[in-house]
């Protein structure tokens, strides 16, 4: 059995953890509220727009635009988000082994022709570790999401994707539904994916003004610059989220901890008085 001296000095270690990890829980919880709050505002408008843009597509069948073009994927690039810090359970393992997944369906290709974008710390050292050179630095853009740092990356996109210097983007990145829910998903961010028109759906007479090809050139940019920033704020609130569960399930780990070790050294403590009394009585009895 250890000595009560060893069993106190893992009491406070335990403490110590707890106090950490529980005060980890509740930074995560406030930021969570924060990131909540923010995508909650803004999935109706971007789901919208979305919805427009499909519509518009499915039913004007005479609009051409480059970035709707599908072609043999001879290059690809992948926009992949994590955090940039650990403790957030299984968050940026999930992405790590998805990421894995995607690049070994390209791997045909070769890896000079596969291009990673990790918005993330943590996906970035897993994607040299893969082999690969991170496209681009995005450290910054995981820690405070910005609609302007995803307007640039979003644009850079689209003019790789115009000069065909990539054939196809897909974007790898935890879709938040609740604190207990966040589903890793991968999607085509271009070519846009057009979606057929459900049949007992009636189709929309569309008025177009100024011009089909005015509303398109704006629309589209619009819309592809909305998916990615959505994307990192479903990624930001995700990561927080997991978080919270991780650093509240560790913080319950403690006191169940500190319960048996309480135990533990109330048991010895018992038996160590117990032993003293014992040779106090042997004492007497000689």
């Amino acid at each position: 059995m250890s000595s009560l001296k060893e069993i106190k000095t893992r009491i406070q270690s335990v403490k110590s953890t707890q106090k950490i990890t529980s005060a980890m829980k509740m930074v995560s919880s406030a930021k969570l509220r924060k990131a909540e709050k923010t995508i909650e505002n803004f999935y109706p408008y971007e789901e919208q727009l979305d919805k427009l843009l499909t519509n518009f597509l499915s039913d004007e069948g005479d609009i051409i635009s480059p970035l709707i073009i599908n072609r043999e994927v001879k290059q690809v690039a992948i926009i992949v988000f994590s955090s940039n810090s650990s403790l957030c359970g299984s968050f940026n393992s999930n992405v790590n082994k998805l990421l894995n997944q995607t690049i070994l369906k390209y791997n045909t290709l070769g890896n000079e022709n596969i291009m990673i974008y990790p918005v993330g710390k943590k996906v970035s050292q897993a994607c040299v570790k893969m082999g690969f050179v991170p496209a681009g630095n995005f450290e910054d853009m995981a820690n405070k999401p910005t609609y302007e740092k995803a307007i640039q990356l979003a644009d850079e996109m689209m003019h790789l994707f115009n000069d065909k210097s990539i054939d196809s983007v897909e974007i790898i990145y935890h879709h938040f539904q609740n604190k207990s829910s966040q589903v890793l998903k991968i999607e085509t961010y271009l070519p846009i994916q057009l979606k057929p028109h459900p049949k007992n759906v009636q189709k929309l007479d569309y008025i177009v003004e100024p011009s089909r090809d005015v509303i398109m050139n704006d629309l589209i940019p619009k819309v592809l610059r909305l998916k990615l920033y959505t994307a990192l704020l479903d990624s930001n609130a995700s990561e927080h989220a997991a978080r919270s569960v991780a650093m509240q399930i560790a913080t319950d780990n403690a006191n169940d901890l500190l319960q048996e070790l309480s135990l533990l050294y109330n048991k010895s403590r018992q038996q160590a008085i117990t032993n003293e009394l014992l040779d106090i009585m042997g004492g007497l009895f000689k």
